[in-house]
């Protein structure tokens, strides 16, 4: 079994947009959880309108993969066994604490399942990854790909599967879905949490800048073609239909 004191997370959420988005959740988690060494740490990805009290600010926008590579390396430099890269639109739903209570889970999930590489909470909806939305009377789900927007990535999956591999898809879109299918067939398990479940406001930030969702889009399909071949839509969909759900824990 895997304590809850094992688990050592950099818990990070990444700011762009409008600082008011970041400082709803940034305030929601120092409330639910003011232990310093779960303090959620805000992460100023250059923003045009700067946060005002960032962790650290980036000089320039290395968009979501870069702000994950870096905050990833971060939490290596800090000893952390973990990285939970929240994007600043999301909102708990479900009873505070909200990490203490997600963690203490954790471990009581790898007791039960093994290796989890990524593990996430359910979503209240989702327009593109059915497999994270939550499924109420269950208590977890193991699945076959994750979305990517508040993943706690275990440093050691990530080491084991060879990194984020983002060197031509800085924006990141399609990067979640490779990273969970690298750390699922490396036999890490995937889990979102049925009990610890979120709010997310699609796009709030990227919807901001001209163009981005677009570009983005090219990006994606460049680099999942390139990974996954021109079938990539229908093998991610068939993934996104493989999971289990599981009513104890």
């Amino acid at each position: 079994m895997t304590p809850a004191a094992a688990i050592r997370p950099l818990v990070v959420i990444l700011h762009y947009g409008n600082p008011a988005v970041t400082k709803r959740l940034a305030d929601q988690l120092a409330q639910s959880d003011p232990d310093p060494e779960l303090a959620a740490l805000v992460l100023d990805n250059a923003a045009p309108e700067p946060y005002p009290d960032a962790w650290k600010r980036l000089p320039e926008n290395i968009y979501w993969a870069g702000a994950l590579a870096k905050a990833a390396g971060l939490a290596r430099d800090m000893g952390k066994t973990h990285l939970w890269f929240c994007n600043n639109d999301i909102l708990f739903t479900s009873r505070p604490p909200h990490l203490s209570r997600a963690l203490g889970r954790l471990a009581r999930l790898e007791a039960t399942v093994g290796r989890v590489g990524l593990y996430s909470p359910a979503f209240a909806a989702s327009p593109y990854h059915p497999q994270m939305v939550a499924s109420p009377g269950f208590q977890y789900r193991l699945a076959r790909v994750m979305d990517g927007v508040a993943p706690l990535v275990a440093l050691d999956c990530l080491d084991a599967i060879g990194g984020l591999d983002v060197d031509d898809n800085p924006y990141g879109y399609g990067v979640d879905v490779w990273l969970s299918a690298r750390a699922r067939q490396a036999g890490w398990e995937l889990v979102v949490d049925q009990a610890v479940t979120v709010r997310h406001r699609h796009h709030t930030a990227a919807r901001a800048v001209d163009g981005f969702l677009e570009t983005a889009a090219r990006a994606e399909e460049a680099y999942l073609r390139k990974r996954l071949g021109p079938d990539w839509r229908e093998r991610v969909k068939s993934w996104q239909a493989d999971f289990q759900d599981v009513d104890r824990l």
